[in-house]
């Protein structure tokens, strides 16, 4: 990687990681709960929805929100969604997701939390592919494979970003709730074709397919630019994509 791209991303990283960038931004429903717990699940459920168009899937994030009253974790564990969504309901919730799969979607969070007491009591200490490999398997098992993927051949972007928010600490944006079991060395881009687009125009990954090993090697290119924080890149990327 060439000097001038090297130091357009650090400038662009450096004015797009702040407190701004939450708003608008899937991550700020995990800013608007307190504590651990809560903040975990909420964060997965904002993950879980975030595809397609901000302004669809928002304010079905904000409804979980509101649905819980603040309090996700025991809105979740105590299974008290299904007073508003239910299993044998075809009703659409949002895209392709009708409201009886995320009943199935929450009540295998439940099972889960009730199991290993939390989402980060849940994923292995150690590497980032380690923990997305487990939360693939726990929801393929019960069949959600359209909500979490089913293995990691995929590029995983919703979950890579939940992780990114769990994991990377001193950030405004991101929590590092999970900073001590996991490195964020380990962390992997959250890929979509929009980034490896524009990761593309700066000659940091040549591919065409959004898939896992697309996504490790453009977080390998980002890991030269910021060795000890590689998801740095990840705001310096949105930030090249907007100015462009």
């Amino acid at each position: 990687m060439d000097n001038k791209t090297a130091q357009l991303l650090r400038e662009y990283a450096e004015r797009y990681e702040t407190a701004g960038f939450i708003v608008g931004d899937p991550s700020w429903f995990m800013h608007q709960v307190k504590g651990q717990r809560n903040q975990e699940i909420m964060a997965f459920m904002a993950a879980a929805l975030s595809y397609g168009a901000r302004s669809q899937f928002l304010p079905k994030i904000q409804w979980l929100l509101d649905c819980s009253e603040g309090e996700p974790d025991a809105w979740v564990r105590e299974g008290e969604f299904r007073s508003v969504l239910h299993e044998d309901d075809r009703e659409c919730f949002y895209r392709l997701y009708n409201k009886g799969l995320m009943a199935r979607f929450l009540g295998a969070c439940q099972e889960l939390l009730k199991e290993y007491g939390s989402l980060g009591e849940f994923v292995p200490a150690g590497e980032t592919i380690s923990a997305l490999e487990a939360l693939c398997r726990w929801f393929s098992e019960r069949g959600l494979a359209v909500i979490v993927p089913k293995d990691t051949t995929s590029s995983c972007k919703r979950l890579c970003m939940f992780m990114r928010w769990m994991v990377r600490d001193g950030s405004p944006v991101d929590l590092g709730l999970w900073a001590g079991k996991i490195g964020k060395k380990s962390l992997i881009i959250p890929m979509d074709t929009h980034v490896l687009t524009e990761a593309g125009k700066l000659g940091l990954v040549n591919s065409r397919t959004a898939s896992m090993s697309a996504a490790r090697r453009l977080t390998a290119s980002l890991a030269e630019v910021f060795p000890e924080d590689p998801l740095k890149g990840d705001f310096a990327l949105f930030g090249y994509g907007v100015n462009q």
